[in-house]
Protein backbone atom coordinates (compact mmCIF):
# COMPACT_ATOMS: atom_id res chain seq x y z
CA UNK A 1 0.00 0.00 0.00
CA UNK A 2 1.25 3.65 -1.08
CA UNK A 3 1.96 6.20 1.87
CA UNK A 4 -0.37 8.98 0.94
CA UNK A 5 1.27 12.42 -0.20
CA UNK A 6 3.10 14.17 2.27
CA UNK A 7 2.35 18.41 2.46
CA UNK A 8 4.34 19.47 -0.25
CA UNK A 9 4.19 19.97 -4.42
CA UNK A 10 4.73 17.21 -6.90
CA UNK A 11 5.64 17.47 -10.54
CA UNK A 12 5.52 14.23 -12.57
CA UNK A 13 7.03 13.81 -16.20
CA UNK A 14 4.92 11.93 -19.03
CA UNK A 15 7.81 9.92 -19.13
CA UNK A 16 7.77 6.54 -17.12
CA UNK A 17 10.78 5.15 -15.33
CA UNK A 18 11.89 8.15 -14.26
CA UNK A 19 14.10 8.92 -11.58
CA UNK A 20 13.09 10.68 -8.71
CA UNK A 21 14.50 14.57 -7.14
CA UNK A 22 13.90 15.59 -4.13
CA UNK A 23 13.43 19.70 -3.50
CA UNK A 24 14.39 21.59 -0.19
CA UNK A 25 12.90 25.26 -0.28
CA UNK A 26 14.82 28.36 1.09
CA UNK A 27 13.65 29.96 3.96
CA UNK A 28 11.04 31.75 1.99
CA UNK A 29 9.03 28.63 2.12
CA UNK A 30 7.66 26.50 -0.61
CA UNK A 31 6.73 29.42 -2.71
CA UNK A 32 6.12 29.76 -6.22
CA UNK A 33 9.33 29.58 -7.49
CA UNK A 34 10.18 26.34 -5.42
CA UNK A 35 6.99 24.87 -7.37
CA UNK A 36 8.24 26.51 -11.01
CA UNK A 37 11.69 24.28 -10.24
CA UNK A 38 9.88 21.30 -9.40
CA UNK A 39 7.31 21.60 -12.56
CA UNK A 40 10.68 22.30 -15.21
CA UNK A 41 12.25 19.30 -13.91
CA UNK A 42 9.38 17.05 -14.10
CA UNK A 43 9.78 18.84 -17.98
CA UNK A 44 13.33 17.50 -17.98
CA UNK A 45 12.39 13.75 -17.54
CA UNK A 46 12.28 13.52 -13.46
CA UNK A 47 9.79 12.98 -10.69
CA UNK A 48 10.16 15.75 -8.91
CA UNK A 49 8.56 16.34 -5.14
CA UNK A 50 9.16 19.64 -2.71
CA UNK A 51 7.95 18.70 0.55
CA UNK A 52 6.13 21.98 2.58
CA UNK A 53 8.73 22.09 5.55
CA UNK A 54 6.70 25.32 6.76
CA UNK A 55 3.07 23.62 6.73
CA UNK A 56 1.32 26.29 4.82
CA UNK A 57 3.35 29.07 5.66
CA UNK A 58 5.04 31.35 3.11
CA UNK A 59 7.63 34.69 3.41
CA UNK A 60 7.78 37.38 0.68
CA UNK A 61 10.67 39.75 3.24
CA UNK A 62 13.86 39.04 5.04
CA UNK A 63 12.25 39.19 8.64
CA UNK A 64 9.24 36.85 8.20
CA UNK A 65 11.58 34.58 6.61
CA UNK A 66 14.10 34.92 9.48
CA UNK A 67 11.19 33.98 11.53
CA UNK A 68 10.31 30.91 9.99
CA UNK A 69 13.85 29.53 9.44
CA UNK A 70 14.39 30.24 13.15
CA UNK A 71 11.54 28.29 14.22
CA UNK A 72 11.95 25.45 11.94
CA UNK A 73 16.16 25.20 13.22
CA UNK A 74 14.55 24.92 16.86
CA UNK A 75 12.21 22.10 15.58
CA UNK A 76 15.31 20.79 13.73
CA UNK A 77 14.01 16.89 14.18
CA UNK A 78 10.77 17.69 13.38
CA UNK A 79 11.91 19.26 9.74
CA UNK A 80 14.43 16.20 8.94
CA UNK A 81 11.64 13.61 9.75
CA UNK A 82 9.30 15.62 7.32
CA UNK A 83 12.05 15.11 4.62
CA UNK A 84 12.68 11.43 5.46
CA UNK A 85 8.97 10.58 4.86
CA UNK A 86 9.05 12.81 1.72
CA UNK A 87 12.07 10.67 0.72
CA UNK A 88 10.62 7.69 1.61
CA UNK A 89 7.13 8.88 -0.27
CA UNK A 90 9.57 9.68 -3.54
CA UNK A 91 10.91 6.51 -3.78
CA UNK A 92 7.68 4.98 -3.54
CA UNK A 93 6.14 7.24 -6.51
CA UNK A 94 9.03 7.20 -8.20
CA UNK A 95 9.51 3.39 -7.99
CA UNK A 96 13.72 3.64 -8.23
CA UNK A 97 14.40 2.39 -5.13
CA UNK A 98 17.86 0.40 -6.45
CA UNK A 99 19.06 3.68 -8.65
CA UNK A 100 18.88 5.85 -5.71
CA UNK A 101 17.16 9.66 -5.22
CA UNK A 102 18.85 13.01 -5.80
CA UNK A 103 18.06 15.98 -3.80
CA UNK A 104 18.64 19.92 -4.47
CA UNK A 105 18.59 22.32 -1.52
CA UNK A 106 18.58 26.01 -1.56
CA UNK A 107 19.82 28.29 0.91
CA UNK A 108 18.33 26.65 3.67
CA UNK A 109 17.62 23.65 2.42
CA UNK A 110 20.98 23.42 1.35
CA UNK A 111 21.62 22.24 4.88
CA UNK A 112 19.37 19.53 4.93
CA UNK A 113 20.02 18.04 2.07
CA UNK A 114 23.44 17.59 3.41
CA UNK A 115 22.59 15.75 6.16
CA UNK A 116 20.12 13.64 4.47
CA UNK A 117 22.81 12.45 2.41
CA UNK A 118 24.32 11.50 5.26
CA UNK A 119 21.82 10.19 7.35
CA UNK A 120 20.32 8.24 4.11
CA UNK A 121 23.39 6.97 2.15
CA UNK A 122 21.29 3.95 0.53
CA UNK A 123 19.11 6.25 -1.33
CA UNK A 124 20.66 9.38 -1.30
CA UNK A 125 22.96 9.09 -4.45
CA UNK A 126 23.39 12.89 -5.68
CA UNK A 127 23.48 16.12 -3.89
CA UNK A 128 23.02 19.88 -5.36
CA UNK A 129 23.09 22.72 -3.64
CA UNK A 130 22.39 26.47 -3.88
CA UNK A 131 24.11 29.24 -2.09
CA UNK A 132 24.08 26.85 1.38
CA UNK A 133 26.87 24.93 3.71
CA UNK A 134 26.78 22.38 6.43
CA UNK A 135 29.25 20.69 8.70
CA UNK A 136 29.83 17.59 9.74
CA UNK A 137 31.27 14.13 9.18
CA UNK A 138 30.73 12.83 5.23
CA UNK A 139 31.97 9.48 5.44
CA UNK A 140 29.29 7.90 5.68
CA UNK A 141 27.76 9.45 2.31
CA UNK A 142 27.82 7.64 -0.99
CA UNK A 143 26.78 10.56 -2.84
CA UNK A 144 28.19 12.46 -5.92
CA UNK A 145 28.31 16.46 -4.98
CA UNK A 146 27.37 19.65 -7.39
CA UNK A 147 27.24 22.92 -5.72
CA UNK A 148 26.54 26.54 -6.90
CA UNK A 149 27.68 29.31 -4.64
CA UNK A 150 27.70 33.34 -4.87
CA UNK A 151 30.55 35.07 -5.82
CA UNK A 152 29.51 37.79 -2.75
CA UNK A 153 27.61 36.28 -0.43
CA UNK A 154 26.58 38.14 2.99
CA UNK A 155 24.86 34.87 4.08
CA UNK A 156 27.58 31.96 3.55
CA UNK A 157 30.98 33.32 3.64
CA UNK A 158 33.49 31.93 0.92
CA UNK A 159 35.67 30.15 4.00
CA UNK A 160 32.17 27.76 5.19
CA UNK A 161 32.76 26.89 1.27
CA UNK A 162 36.08 26.03 1.62
CA UNK A 163 35.25 24.17 4.77
CA UNK A 164 32.88 21.80 3.26
CA UNK A 165 34.42 21.46 -0.07
CA UNK A 166 37.46 20.10 2.17
CA UNK A 167 35.46 17.84 4.02
CA UNK A 168 33.82 16.16 0.83
CA UNK A 169 37.29 16.03 -0.25
CA UNK A 170 38.12 14.75 2.73
CA UNK A 171 35.56 11.79 2.76
CA UNK A 172 36.38 11.07 -1.06
CA UNK A 173 33.39 12.00 -2.27
CA UNK A 174 33.24 13.23 -6.45
CA UNK A 175 32.37 16.73 -5.64
CA UNK A 176 32.52 20.33 -7.65
CA UNK A 177 31.55 23.21 -6.76
CA UNK A 178 31.08 26.17 -8.91
CA UNK A 179 31.15 30.40 -7.93
CA UNK A 180 28.76 32.81 -10.13
CA UNK A 181 30.93 35.94 -10.65
CA UNK A 182 29.31 39.45 -9.59
CA UNK A 183 25.86 37.34 -7.69
CA UNK A 184 25.08 37.36 -4.71
CA UNK A 185 23.15 34.97 -2.33
CA UNK A 186 19.85 33.93 -3.97
CA UNK A 187 20.82 34.76 -7.58
CA UNK A 188 19.05 31.87 -8.86
CA UNK A 189 15.83 32.80 -7.57
CA UNK A 190 13.73 35.21 -10.08
CA UNK A 191 11.23 35.80 -7.00
CA UNK A 192 14.29 38.24 -5.28
CA UNK A 193 14.34 41.10 -7.88
CA UNK A 194 17.48 42.56 -6.62
CA UNK A 195 19.73 39.10 -6.15
CA UNK A 196 18.44 37.27 -9.83
CA UNK A 197 20.53 36.71 -12.54
CA UNK A 198 19.12 35.35 -15.04
CA UNK A 199 22.50 34.71 -16.80
CA UNK A 200 24.21 32.61 -13.87
CA UNK A 201 20.65 31.23 -13.57
CA UNK A 202 20.69 29.68 -16.56
CA UNK A 203 24.26 28.12 -16.27
CA UNK A 204 23.55 26.52 -13.11
CA UNK A 205 20.27 25.04 -14.00
CA UNK A 206 22.30 24.01 -17.44
CA UNK A 207 24.85 22.55 -15.15
CA UNK A 208 22.31 20.90 -12.54
CA UNK A 209 20.21 19.05 -15.21
CA UNK A 210 23.34 18.03 -17.13
CA UNK A 211 24.82 16.88 -13.65
CA UNK A 212 21.55 14.90 -12.60
CA UNK A 213 21.15 13.06 -16.08
CA UNK A 214 24.77 11.62 -16.11
CA UNK A 215 24.18 10.05 -12.99
CA UNK A 216 20.62 8.78 -13.84
CA UNK A 217 22.66 7.03 -16.94
CA UNK A 218 24.78 5.30 -13.98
Amino acid sequence: MTNPQPEGFLAVPLTANSRGVLVLHAWWGLNDTMKSFCTRLAKSGFVAFAPDLYHGNVADNIADAQTLGSALDTNHLQAKADIAEATMFLIEHAGQADRGLAVIGFSMGAYYALDLAVADPEHIRSVVIFYGTGGGDYSSSRAAYLGHFAEKDEFEPQSEVDKLEAALRRAGRPVTFYRYPDTGHWFFEPDRSQAYNQAAASLARERTLTFLKLLSDI
